[in-house]
């Protein structure tokens, strides 16, 4: 008998490796999770979307800070359109803070999807079943949404398919030609899909989900929520390093996801210097944990007129202190979204070739400052050997961004903000 159960597992187990890299593809989840998900009762008849019947819905939004801003005003909006709806919003814990408090949804739940990841995998299958099973099947979604529209590296695709919900909503995987052999067969994860390939800022790829459904945006500002707690804490930061309500303030953001968008840091430092020479202002630099290294090096340098918050902020407490500032000087970053969203003018140091390629995931068409004053600077072409994006891991086509024009910029913005404008001091003729 043992000898025949020893055969029977490892019978079992050589067809579960030569089957579960199909099951974890997405025509093996829909080969198996459709006759489980009708037996647990989450699929049902009906091509078209009912509005009548949308009480539960579910937003897979598991990307970072910068496309967590941009996706604010799709739950205003989704709010306005359902009163009454409950919405469930799932997001990396890493941007949990910045959501935490949204009244536009009933509940946030965190998912860590693992690494980013250009290919399915067992273990990332397991983890999103077991997630779905742990916490959302009970929820019984009537609509998952999905508002990414590039290439979907996280695999929240799978999400909204294990929900269970009986519609789900996302951008076909063939908008863009990385998507289609990144996410090949991902739209029958989907209900319905979305095929617009038009170049459009990713605030307006989110309200487009909105129109899909029969509705029509009201506003597209984005929106910070914090708490009287954040504004205490912020107010006693500025206050320990001797700023008060009189006294200006410019953000410096010299950090980025990758190294390419880095602007270099001896920049930030020369044009640092200028400002404070020139200006009455002081200089508040911002960032992650990851970044203290430059925070620290960029305040040794600059002085007693730079304060150093690096690593020091939540996510909302950084909207706060943003909201003190005259202006926000940065890469392409989190950070500037939550500038935006804060209502500051932006300057945008992009790695991304004027002249480049639209559609690129670098590019300020689709990821630049929205709503606000804003100068977005960037190389006119790409740096040989790139071409039509920076493909280096190194800062590298951002250098071509000179610091004159980054000089000609912050003065043009700071002049350009009419509540607090401000111009340098008269000079003596000589």
């Amino acid at each position: 008998m043992t000898t025949i159960l020893s055969s029977l597992r490892q019978r079992i187990q050589s067809v579960w490796e030569r089957q579960k890299h199909w099951f974890a593809s997405s025509k093996g989840t829909v080969a198996y999770g459709e006759p489980l998900l009708r037996l647990l009762g989450h699929r049902r008849h009906g091509r078209a979307i009912e509005h009548s019947a949308l009480h539960r819905l579910l937003i897979v939004r598991l990307d970072d800070i910068g496309d967590m801003v941009l996706t604010t005003p799709v739950l205003r909006e989704l709010r306005r359109m359902l009163p009454a709806a409950w919405i469930t919003l799932v997001v990396k814990p890493s941007v949990y803070d910045l959501v935490e408090h949204c009244p536009y949804v009933n509940e946030v739940v965190t998912y860590d999807p693992g690494p980013l990841g250009e290919a399915t995998s067992p273990d990332r299958m397991w983890r999103t079943l077991r997630f779905a099973a742990r916490q959302l099947w009970r929820r019984t979604f009537d609509l998952a949404i999905v508002p990414r529209w590039d290439a979907d590296l996280y695999h929240a695709s799978f999400v909204a398919y294990w929900s269970g919900a009986r519609w789900r909503v996302g951008y076909s995987e063939q908008v863009i030609e990385h998507k289609s052999s990144l996410n090949q067969g991902f739209d029958q994860l989907y209900s319905h899909v979305l095929p617009d390939r038009t170049l459009k800022h990713e605030v307006e790829r989110g309200l487009e989900l909105i129109r899909f459904l029969g509705n029509h945006a009201e506003h597209s500002s984005l929106e910070l929520w914090a708490t009287e707690a954040d504004e205490t804490y912020v107010r006693n930061m500025l206050l320990s390093h001797h700023v008060h309500t009189h006294d200006r303030l410019i953000a410096f953001c010299p950090g980025a996801a990758s190294a390419t968008r880095q602007w270099p840091v001896d920049n930030f430092i020369e044009l640092g210097k200028w400002l404070l020479e020139d200006y009455p202002v002081r200089i508040v630099i911002v960032g992650g944990p990851n970044e203290r290294d430059l925070g620290r090096h960029i305040q040794e340098s600059l002085g007693e007129g730079a304060i150093n918050v690096v690593g020091a902020t939540s996510l909302r407490e950084l909207g706060v202190l943003l909201k003190t500032c005259l202006l926000y000087v940065g890469n392409d970053s989190g950070p500037m979204h939550v500038a935006a969203a804060a209502r500051v003018p932006v300057v945008e140091i992009s790695c991304h070739p004027a002249r480049g390629i639209q559609s690129h995931s670098n590019s300020p068409k689709r990821f630049g400052p929205w709503g606000v004053v804003s100068k977005v600077l960037q190389p006119e072409r790409a740096a040989a050997p790139c071409h039509g994006s920076c493909t280096s891991h190194d800062a590298h086509c951002i250098r071509l961004v000179g610091i004159a024009t980054v000089r000609e910029a912050v003065t043009a913005c700071l002049l350009q903000n009419h509540h607090q404008a401000i111009q340098p001091p008269m000079r003596a003729s000589a």
